[in-house]
C-alpha cells in the first residue's frame, strides 16, 4: 500500500463513519472514525519510507507499524514531539488527541458505544487531529 492509498482510505472511512452517525449507528461510526485516524497515521509512516510505500514485510521493518494502537503509530511516524508542540499551542487539538488516543481496534466488538459523534468531531473538526495530521502525511 502506498501513502496515497492510506490517505484515500482515511477519506473513505470518514465518509462511512459520517453516514453511520446519520443513521444512528454509533458503534460503527466510532470504530470507523478511529480506523480513519489509524490510516492517516500509517500514511505519515509511509511518507518516510522508500517511494512512500508502506513496508510490505513485517520481518523487514519494525512490527510497530502493523499495530492498531494510535499512540504507537504516532511514535513510529516520529510525530510525538510535533503533536506535543502543536497541542501546547492549541488546547482544542490537545483535547481532541486526548479523546482519540484511547480508541482501540477492539471497539469493533462493542455493542454499546457512546461518544461516536464526539470522536468524529475530534478527528475532523476545526482543530481536529486529522486536520493536523494532513500536514505530516
Amino acid at each position: 500500500m502506498t501513502r496515497v492509498d492510506f490517505q484515500r482510505l482515511t477519506r473513505i472511512r470518514l465518509r462511512d463513519a459520517r453516514a453511520l452517525l446519520r443513521a444512528g449507528n454509533n458503534e460503527g461510526a466510532y470504530y470507523l472514525t478511529g480506523l480513519a485516524v489509524e490510516c492517516g497515521l500509517k500514511s505519515a509512516i509511509a511518507r518516510k519510507t522508500r517511494r512512500h510505500d508502506f513496508p510490505p514485510e513485517p520481518k523487514i521493518v519494525s512490527k510497530q507499524i502493523y499495530v492498531h494502537d494510535l499512540n504507537t503509530l504516532l511514535a513510529t511516524a516520529g510525530l510525538v514531539q510535533a503533536l506535543e508542540v502543536a497541542a501546547n499551542a492549541d488546547p482544542a487539538l490537545k483535547a481532541n488527541w486526548a479523546l482519540i488516543k484511547d480508541w482501540t481496534y477492539e471497539s469493533r466488538y462493542s455493542l454499546s458505544i457512546t461518544g461516536a459523534e464526539g470522536l468524529y468531531r475530534a478527528a475532523t473538526g476545526r482543530n481536529g487531529v486529522l486536520r493536523w495530521l494532513r500536514q505530516h502525511w
